[in-house]
């Protein structure tokens, strides 16, 4: 920001402060007020922590404005005195810090009854949240002594600026021994068993969602710490409070053993998905990035969580089968009733984590449950919630997947020699039980019969077409491929020859249309027609598409580059490598290029005849050298040409022709011996004339049409140099550029042999 540069200009308030009855809120109505304190004027600084002046500033933060202020000032000098209380001044921190009694008053705001006014309350967080930040001892002793402190942050819990105070003292406390003292002081206090407390139906929704939502933050951040400080010899505390069976178990009490409440359901299962996280899942559409030596974060799933969970799995299910009332809800296709709900949709997700753990005794209890069957009846009858689409795929493609939990009983076959073989009870379920084939097929056929009468086309139908290329795919190449394959060879004759028509026939023909070429994908696009085929055949639901899509693009581009600038397959190959080049290693690369491409060299001379502007005379100091001035070459007729017979005296006799022979790219006015003699300003112009004179060298046009004057001029080394210089396989080309008081040394090293050039600086 601007203040950091001082580039204000005088402040009126510099002549306020002179006067001597100045009050606060006449700074304060100052424009320019914050952004001086933020620049740290002495004469404001030394004003606002004056005694009086600091218990205006934080009475304006923890006090209700009066109601008979109009309503669009009414918070103005609080957002002012917050903004200034949070500049981040150490003579403000300092002050607030050290003074218990200025502590006591911005304390009591805690003391209120709820609700609190949401506005003040950030107010309130803000500037403490600062000061835990820039003064941990003081605030985290003063704290300490409240005894009241962690039942008032429960008790506003569900406003949220109080939550985000809450998470504060968990991340931003150092060193690391006194924030293991506040996690050991928060866990004494039991600070986990009163936030579960929250989640239970006689609470309000805001107090079950910020209750949840900070369980959720201690489990993450808890766990991250863990692997950031691996040294760290102390455990968590408060993560291990939460992980204890007996804290899993009165979340689940909370829920279950009373009404039912929507709210609290989810809330409670909200904060079992992340005590089932392995990962630290990412923000969509962005990477994991580890430090280097260090691997992704990974944890364990407690197994005093699961024993917890299974015996309410039977509670899951249920309330698949009888959620809590929801109204009818009624959309533009149709009638929902009952909708699906936040609570089942909540309930699938739980068991596709629950499967994720791949845990024998879990697995079983959904077997006998048959859990996976009422899952795949709500895919099938709502047919436009892709949020329970998504979840279904998973939860079968990790059947499908993955291998055998390690606790179930292996068939151990009867040769010695061979390993026992595990056969996977979830994909027998789902076979056999559930009818999994049979109803894919139904399904597809159904969908085609109602399209072929008008009819739309369903809508979990590119998810359906994901689960059966994950079936074709696990049976092939699968850890459970054999089974697979057996239970498919256990189907009725009927069934069998359906599926294999399918998946030779219609599944292969969309998965065609969905791999379409893409050189094509513009015809897609070009009637209206098309597009409602192209959207049709499902191709819209397979995101690889648009990788694919992207990765064309960048093939036609390569291919033009190479296409216009001359080079080969082979030549272009590295191409990777070279983006990645540091810049300080640019000047050692080795250009090999391709010398015969006439048409090629007409065009870069071209491009530099239009482009590249002549530069005025470096004696004058009076013209803008950016300002475009008229250029004019000489003309192409009378260029010297390369000629094996003439001589370096034959070219340098008539000062007329050495006026036709100049250099294009340099100014009439301007003669060869202060050709190098530039200003700061051009000195980059220069360089980039060096530049185009080591390609163009390379491309083989004449040293003549380049280097102005006669060959006497030219250096003895210069490639393209006659008496003799052409018949050497290597010539080295050394030059000195004085800019100002600066010099550089650019040399350029042509391997005529290997039709190689390497320019160093």
């Amino acid at each position: 920001m601007f203040w950091k540069f001082d580039l204000h200009t005088t402040s009126h308030i510099d002549t306020l402060l002179e006067k001597e009855d100045v009050t606060l809120t006449e700074v304060m109505d100052e424009e320019d007020v914050l952004q001086e304190c933020k620049a740290q004027n002495h004469k404001l600084v030394d004003f606002l922590v004056r005694p009086q002046c600091m218990v205006d500033l934080v009475t304006y933060i923890t006090q209700e404005p009066s109601d008979d202020v109009e309503e669009k000032i009414k918070y103005k000098y609080p957002n002012i005195s917050c903004e200034l209380l949070t500049s981040d001044v150490g003579q403000i921190n300092d002050r607030l810090g050290e003074d218990e009694s200025l502590l006591m008053k911005l304390y009591g705001f805690l003391q209120r009854e709820s609700p609190l006014n949401p506005l003040l309350a950030s107010f309130f967080s803000k500037v403490l949240s600062i000061l835990i930040g820039r003064k941990p001892e003081q605030i985290v002793e003063f704290l300490r002594k409240r005894e009241d402190f962690v039942d008032l942050m429960i008790k506003h819990i569900g406003t949220s600026a109080i939550m985000d105070l809450l998470l504060r003292m968990l991340t931003c406390i150092e060193p690391q021994q006194l924030r293991q003292d506040v996690l050991n002081w928060l866990n004494e206090e039991k600070v986990i068993q009163r936030l579960v407390d929250m989640v239970q139906p006689s609470q309000d929704e805001d107090r079950h969602s910020n209750a949840s939502q900070s369980l959720c933050e201690i489990i993450r951040l808890s766990r991250d710490q863990m692997f950031q400080v691996q040294g760290c010899s102390e455990p968590d505390p408060l993560l291990a409070t939460l992980e204890k069976q007996e804290t899993v178990e009165q979340l689940l009490s909370n829920i279950f053993d009373k009404e039912k409440n929507d709210s609290a359901i989810v809330s409670v299962i909200q904060i079992l998905l992340t005590l089932f996280e392995t990962r630290r899942p990412a923000f969509e559409g962005h990477l994991e990035i580890c430090p280097p030596g260090m691997s992704h974060p990974s944890f364990s799933v407690n197994q005093s969580i699961l024993e917890a969970v299974r015996p309410r799995l039977k509670d899951f299910h249920q309330l698949l089968l009888e959620p809590p009332k929801k109204n009818i809800m009624k959309t533009t296709w149709g009638v929902l009733d009952p909708p699906v709900g936040n609570t089942r949709l909540s309930v699938v997700r739980l068991v596709a984590s629950l499967l994720q753990t791949n845990t024998h005794i879990i697995n079983m209890e959904l077997i006998n449950l048959n859990t996976l069957g009422v899952i795949l009846d709500m895919y099938f009858k709502y047919i436009w919630n892709n949020f329970l689409h998504i979840q279904v795929e998973i939860c079968t493609a990790m059947i499908l997947a993955m291998p055998p939990a390690q606790s179930e009983n292996p068939e151990i076959n009867r040769d010695q020699d061979q390993e026992p073989v595990r056969e996977s009870h979830l994909i027998k379920h789902l076979f056999q039980k559930c009818q999994f084939i049979q109803r894919i097929l139904d399904a597809w056929s159904s969908n085609e019969k109602e399209q072929g009468e008008g009819g739309r086309r369903r809508g979990y139908m590119g998810h359906l077409t994901r689960i059966a290329n994950s079936i074709v795919h696990n049976s092939d190449k699968g850890p459970n491929g054999a089974k697979i394959q057996q239970l498919i060879s256990e189907l009725t004759e009927d069934d069998k020859e359906r599926w294999e028509a399918f998946t030779s026939g219609q599944l292969a023909d969309t998965n065609k249309r969905n791999t379409v070429d893409l050189v094509n994908t513009h015809h897609i696009h070009s009637s209206s027609d098309d597009e409602v085929d192209f959207k049709d055949s499902g191709f819209h639901q397979d995101s690889s598409l648009q990788q694919a899509f992207s990765d064309y693009q960048m093939q036609q581009m390569t291919s033009n580059f190479i296409e216009q600038f001359g080079f080969n397959d082979e030549e272009f190959a590295d191409q990777d490598d070279v983006v990645d080049i540091p810049f300080d290693r640019i000047s050692d690369i080795n250009f090999s290029l391709n010398t015969n491409e006439s048409a090629n060299i007409a065009l870069f001379e071209a491009c530099c005849k239009e482009k590249i502007q002549q530069f005025e005379d470096a004696g004058s100091d009076e013209e803008d050298i950016w300002d475009e001035k008229d250029v004019t070459f000489a003309p192409e007729a009378q260029r010297c040409p390369r000629s094996s017979g003439s001589t370096d005296s034959e070219e340098s006799t008539d000062s007329e022709e050495e006026d036709v022979k100049r250099d294009p790219f340099e100014p009439n006015n301007a003669s060869s011996d202060d050709r190098m003699e530039v200003d700061t300003g051009e000195a980059f112009y220069f360089l980039l004339i060096d530049h185009c004179v080591m390609m163009l060298s390379l491309c083989d046009v004449p040293v003549s049409d380049l280097w102005p004057g006669d060959e006497a001029a030219q250096p003895a080394s210069y490639p393209g140099r006659k008496a003799g210089a052409s018949d050497a396989e290597e010539t080295v080309t050394t030059e000195t550029v004085t800019n100002g008081s600066m010099k550089e040394t650019v040399s350029l090293t042509v391997d005529a042999k290997t039709e190689t050039a390497v320019f160093k600086r």
